[in-house]
This record gives structure tokens, sequence and C-alpha cells, in this order.
């Protein structure tokens, strides 16, 4: 630890925080006499196995002065969906705000629903769900034990030849960020914070092992190269960012090619390998005083294989009457009234951490919503051209130091730029059909009530102020 570096943490650091890291295993248990349906793809993927194991990890930050605790938490899961996160917050009432966020790992058992023995039957096991809430409540309570007095550092590291994106337009989020945390009483590591923005889909649908995918091995080798604990978060998703299928290269320089674990532990290693520099050149950044603005909203469930599944029951979850105002939530749907519409009732949350400026999105956001760049002019047969062009994350945060976590407090799908949805024919680009992405997003109104909502935090905490 260089003196200079010591003295310029101090420097910078208003006021202290305290910061604890703590994980709890949440790999499901094969051997109690049910089924485990592994999420992603296609129905019909029974676990077989146990590769590797899933966690959760906790981050809790405290505001040494103000006491303020907030709890950071992401599971190696496909989507943890809001009612599981508000029956976690019930035991952590102490937390001024806690984020119970997903990896989005596509090797994991299903906690959303379409994942079962077939499409007509739901592939959740309440039981683990139950397990997983008690074990991201113990890790929180574990990492709160480990607080100690520290002084952080935000760092970013991009490379664009670690992703593929398979839906044009070509966006990338290529940029990792890492926010790094020393003790204060001896500058030495303490914990290290990452967010990266791809799909952990790398062992692809014919893998039947339960595993962590590619953040298992990034989370390793961090973890061996700085010895202290990592936590690893999934920021944007939507795109479909995910592993690229070339330039991933063994220790030897071979080529791999996805589908197998070989390929997912070089993966993450080379992801691991982009995250270091991003921790080994970040600058100090004050975290504290905190501020959180987060409120509920409804959106409206357009997607009819939704409404079939939750009509049968697949897709378990109550609503709320969609009035058209997306801040309206206290209505509760109750009948099968074909007057009354479902809304989905979800969260949206903006956090002021001294310098940083987090923006948590409950579900899996599209590049052209984070930096703006939705395509224009428009494409020539989208099914709405004239949608005004939400404005972007990187717009709405006040700031430059950001962090954003997807499929924060829920998994609702893809959120897609209004003006690029295209699920009616003619379609854009000159296809012959649609791209993937609708298929697996609650309606084309999702991206504007976000980023609206998103808008609405941001300025609810400046007025606070």
């Amino acid at each position: 630890m260089h003196t200079a570096y010591l003295l310029a943490l101090l420097a910078v650091a208003s006021e202290p925080v305290d910061v604890g890291f703590a994980q709890a295993d949440i790999t499901p248990d094969l051997t109690a006499g049910k089924d485990v349906w592994v999420a992603g793809y296609g129905p019909g993927r029974k676990a077989t196995g146990v590769h590797d194991p899933l966690v959760a990890r906790a981050v809790v930050l405290r505001d040494a002065k103000a006491k303020d605790k907030l709890a950071l938490v992401c599971v190696d899961l496909v989507g943890l969906q809001y009612p599981v996160v508000l029956k976690i917050r019930e035991q952590l009432a102490d937390f001024r705000y806690v984020m119970v966020s997903s990896t989005h790992n596509h090797e994991g058992p299903d906690v959303v629903g379409i994942w079962g023995a077939t499409p007509l039957v739901s592939g959740v096991d309440p039981d683990y769900l139950k397990l997983v809430a008690e074990r991201c409540v113990k890790a929180v309570r574990q990492a709160e034990a480990n607080l100690v007095a520290a002084e952080a550092s935000y760092g970013t590291a991009a490379d664009e030849k670690l992703l593929g994106d398979s839906r044009q337009p070509i966006v990338y989020d290529d940029v990792l960020r890492a926010l790094v945390f020393r003790r204060r009483d001896n500058g030495k590591l303490a914990g290290i914070l990452v967010q990266w923005n791809c799909h952990p889909e790398s062992m692809g649908s014919r893998n039947t092992l339960i595993s962590a995918d590619f953040p298992g091995p990034t989370v390793e080798a961090l973890t061996k190269k700085y010895g202290v604990p990592v936590a690893y978060f999934t920021g944007t998703v939507g795109g479909l960012l995910a592993p690229p299928d070339h330039g991933v290269h063994d220790d030897n320089g071979r080529e791999l090619r996805d589908g197998n674990f070989e390929y997912m532990e070089a993966y993450g290693r080379a992801v691991a390998r982009l995250a270091e520099k991003a921790i080994d050149s970040a600058e100090p950044i004050t975290l504290t005083p905190f501020a959180v603005s987060a409120k509920p909203i409804a959106v409206p469930l357009e997607n009819p294989v939704y409404k079939t599944a939750r009509m049968l029951g697949v897709l378990k979850r109550d609503g709320v009457v969609w009035t058209g105002d997306f801040e309206q939530t206290d209505q509760p749907l109750t009948g099968s009234d074909p007057e009354k519409q479902y809304g989905l009732v979800t969260e949206v949350a903006y956090l002021r951490l001294g310098e940083l400026h987090v923006a948590c999105i409950p579900g899996e956001i599209y590049p052209e919503l984070i930096y703006g760049k939705i395509q224009e002019p428009v494409e020539p047969a989208v099914d709405f051209p004239d949608a005004p062009k939400e404005k972007s994350v990187v717009e709405l945060l006040p700031g430059k130091k950001t962090v954003w976590f997807g499929l924060a407090n829920d998994e609702i799908g893809y959120i897609i730029p209004k003006r690029q949805w295209d699920q009616k024919p003619p379609f854009a680009y000159g296809r012959t059909k649609s791209q993937y992405g609708e298929i697996n997003s609650v309606g084309p109104d999702v991206a504007p009530i976000l980023m609206q909502a998103l808008e609405n935090r941001v300025r609810a905490t400046a007025s606070a102020r």
C-alpha cells in the first residue's frame, strides 16, 4: 500500500463509510425427493447434478455518522421476484434500504415459473424460495457483523470483445464497474464489488448440472488474486448481451466454443482480468451520505403468453388494476373481470451514495436505454415509429460515477425502447420474423414507464436535499 495513495484516500473521504461482505449457499438439494427445474431457454430441463454452488452475496454499507444501513444482495438465479424480495425486507426492517438482484443465471432453479416440466406447470418450488429468502437474510446479517471502517475507490474498464449482441441494432454496454474497499485502519483490502453486463448463459440449453455459470469463476479468480470477498452484480443484459461466439481462449491460446464448462471457466477468468484493470486503476470516491428514493410502480401486462401463463397458474403473482397511472398501485385485482387490465407491481429505485449514483432497474434493460443510443432515424417497419425516445439512464443520473443494477428486486423481462418494438409484420431490417426479445417482455410500454419512474426517483431525491 503506497503512502501517497493512502493519503489521497483520506483526503477525499469527507465522511467515513463502514462496509461488510458475506455470502450464503443457496444451492438446491437434489436429494430431497423433488425435481429441480433449471431456468432459461425452455421448459423440461430437469437438474441431474451440481457442478458448482449457487451463492447469495451481500454487501452492507453503513454511514458511520448517520448510522444508516443499506444492503446490496445478488443471487446466482435467473430472477428473484419482487414478492420474495418484500419478504426478505420484512426481516431486515432496521435497514434503510435492501436491494436484492439476480445475476440472471440460466443454470439455476426456476424461480419465476415458466420453466417447469411442461409449459403448463410452474417450475417454482415454494420451499426453495423460502430457503433463498432465509439465506439472503443470513448473508446480510453476517455482512453487518463483518462491518469495518473503510475507504472506497471506483474504477472502470471496457472490452467490447467480451460481449456478443444478437439483436439489431448492435449496441453494447462493455463497461465493467468496480467498487474497491480498503480498511481505514491499515489500508488493506476489505472487499470488492463488481458490476458487469452479460447473460450468464455460457453453458447453453443442453446442460443439466446446477451451476452459477461464468460469475462463479469470475468471483473465484478475483478472490484468489486479491484475497478478499468479491460480490458480483449484473447490470445491462438486454439486447441480447451474452458471451461472444468467438475470441475466448484457454490458457494455451486455443479458441473455445460455448456450451461447456471449459468455455464457461475461461470466459469467467477473462471477465476477472477485465475487472482487475478496473480495480487496479480505481480512484478514491466518497460514498456518504446516503439518499434513497424507491417506490412501487405498476406496469400493464400485455404479453399474451404471460397472460395465459397467469390464467393457468404457471405465473403465480398477485396484481393490481391497471389504471393508466403507473404510480397507482393500491387497487388489488380480484376476480376475473375482463374489463380490468392486470397491472404488475414492481419497483424502481435511485440511490445517491455520496459521489456515486445508482439506478436499480427491475429487469433486463437494453443498452440503448442506458446510453441513449436508440436508433435514429427510426428503422422502417417497427411497430411504434412515432414513439418518443425515452431518456437514458446516463442522462437521468446526475453524475458521472455510476452503477446500475439490472434485475434489481425483480425480473419483469426485457425492457425494450418502444420505438424499436417489432412484433408485427412487416418486420424491421428486412427480416421475415420478429427478432428475439418481445416474447419475453411484459409489453411495449415498460421502457417508457420505467424511465419515467427513474426520472421521478432522481427528482424526488434532489427535491429532498
